[in-house]
């Protein structure tokens, strides 16, 4: 069994994407709340993102827990290329095109589309061998990928 959680809440001020932005004090607490649920669960192993947010998320995870965390960089979330990390009002000054409606295989300058993410996601599924008991610590646009 596979259970999927998405990272606590960051500053949504800003492009998440690749970027650096961690959780905030509301998603700290929403990651606390989690783990009494998932303390219920039979979890073996913790895979995570190497993005900031969701390192955050799955070490306090791991911590209560007390299972270990392995990092991949193939679940990160959507590389939104020039944008990641910038302020969501001067992305909207800059790149009008890219904040709402981009289509499934509009590309992020310098990054991926969603397209891009589906075939990463796709080929990530099929590498992993032992899904037993896993909790996976990733994003929102992963997880819409891996239930596409």
């Amino acid at each position: 069994m596979i259970y999927l959680v998405r990272h606590g809440l960051d500053d949504e001020e800003y492009i998440g994407g690749w970027s650096d932005v961690d959780l905030v004090e509301e998603g700290v607490e929403q990651v606390r709340e989690i783990c009494s649920l998932l303390g219920t669960l039979p979890i073996k192993k913790i895979i995570s993102s190497d993005i900031k947010r969701a390192k955050t998320t799955s070490k306090i995870v791991s911590e209560y827990l007390n299972v270990p965390v392995e990092y991949s960089d193939k679940f990160r979330e959507l590389d939104k290329g020039d944008i990641t990390g910038m302020n969501k009002t001067l992305a909207l000054s800059l790149y009008p095109d890219y904040m709402d409606n981009v289509s499934v295989d509009t590309r992020y300058p310098n990054g991926e589309s969603m397209i891009d993410l589906y075939e990463r996601v796709k080929v990530l599924l099929d590498e992993i061998s032992d899904w037993e008991d896993v909790l996976i610590v990733t994003h929102r646009g992963v997880i819409n990928m891996i239930y596409f």
